[in-house]
């Protein structure tokens, strides 16, 4: 037994997922030590039943591949049910006695700081943390602050708030779905901001369905597919843009398929957005088409006058221009299609204030928006429109 040593392999493992997986869920389950090893097993040290029968049903095939991709052997995994020598994770983690009530007891160690077990005054000061930086993936106006809710968005609106709230206990998975320019990006992101912000371990993923494909399809050209998958499958929010983009890619398909099982036997929150309901995608697999349409779908409609003049509103106040009420009502009045057509009429009246150094007024907004407002007029009428009608 002795002649064989992967404990070097074993500690490069365990460093490479503690990069993959959220904080709080690797001190939680990671909380493990080499013992010793065979030519073909590695025996570690787990601190109760429990933990070895979580480890194996959740981990034990991932800590194998990486310890594949490290070795080039196939090593299977040996447990052995002894406390640690030493231990990375809080006290309440070591506790061998872990009972019915383990979730609530795993929810207030996620809250408590890392080398902390001082009870209610550990976890207050958790809370004071100071906000995190920038999310990678998601816009900083991407916010629920700076959404308009009105009449044909406030089901969907409410909805997100509520996930945001509680990841991954109701509606999940949620989709998104609506027309160009009408809030669909908006509003996942906010979720994924709002997570981001207060729930301080959270893993958050937000992507579009092409980079997703990229990304999957570059794994098998680097021979990296294993990580790719770990990637996907250990995060505790997942949000995916345009899954529209998926028809015909039959190999994302399929990937995807198994990373929304991954994540929903975990209760991880997944949400997307789509141009159209789920049941009038083509060339999607049924086996997909179904997990999408397990959870909350909820669409954005056009909005009505009163909500685009409010979006229009936020929008003069935000910038530097002064916009005449009465304009802002023209351009609400004559503009219906959605945001974006919104936000571009109001931007060229702003670029053309500051270019030609005039204020704003009503002949100047009618003169320089008529042709937006006569192509507006026709813009929801497309081939596309038709056909589904």
């Amino acid at each position: 037994m002795g002649s064989w040593n992967y404990s070097v392999f074993w500690d490069e493992a365990i460093n490479q997922i503690k990069s993959e997986l959220s904080e709080h869920e690797f001190v939680m389950w990671f909380n493990i030590e080499y013992d010793s090893s065979t030519e073909t097993s590695i025996t570690v040290r787990v601190p109760s039943n429990f933990y070895r029968d979580q480890l194996v049903r959740q981990f034990q095939s991932y800590i194998e591949d990486k310890l594949y991709d490290l070795t080039g052997k196939k090593l299977s995994l040996e447990f052995l049910v002894a406390k640690p020598s030493s231990s990375p994770a809080p006290a309440k983690t070591n506790d061998p006695a872990l009972s019915d009530e383990w979730q609530e007891d795993r929810d207030a160690r996620d809250a408590a700081p890392k080398k902390d077990g001082s009870g209610v005054a550990a976890k207050s000061q958790a809370k004071k943390t100071q906000p995190k930086g920038k999310h990678p993936q998601l816009r900083t106006d991407y916010t629920f602050e700076n959404f308009v809710i009105g009449e044909n968005n406030s089901f969907a609106a409410n909805a997100a708030i509520a996930i945001a709230s509680n990841p991954g206990v109701s509606y999940n998975p949620c989709l998104i779905y609506g027309g160009v320019g009408l809030g669909k990006t908006h509003l996942m992101q906010s979720i994924g901001n709002r997570v981001w912000q207060t729930a301080e371990k959270a893993k958050v993923i937000c992507i579009t369905a092409e980079e997703f494909t990229n990304e999957f399809i570059q794994s098998i050209h680097d021979k990296t597919t294993q990580a790719f998958k770990n990637k996907y499958r250990f995060v505790d929010v997942l949000l995916i843009d345009d899954i529209h983009f998926l028809q015909n890619k039959l190999g994302s398909q399929e990937e995807l398929f198994h990373t929304f099982n991954a994540l929903y036997d975990g209760n991880k929150q997944m949400v997307f957005t789509c141009d159209r309901p789920v049941s009038e995608l083509k060339n999607l697999s049924d086996r997909l088409r179904s997990r999408f349409e397990r959870g909350l779908n909820v669409d954005l409609q056009p909005p009505n006058f009163e909500t685009r003049s409010a979006i229009l509103k936020k929008k003069v106040e935000a910038g530097r221009i002064k916009v005449p009420d009465d304009v802002v009502d023209i351009i609400a009045k004559n503009i219906s299609t959605n945001v974006r057509d919104l936000e571009a009429a109001l931007t060229k009246l702003v670029a053309y204030s500051e270019l030609v150094r005039k204020e704003i007024t009503l002949d100047i907004a009618q003169n320089q928006l008529k042709d937006v407002f006569s192509q507006s007029k026709h813009g929801n009428v497309t081939i596309d429109n038709i056909l589904r009608v």
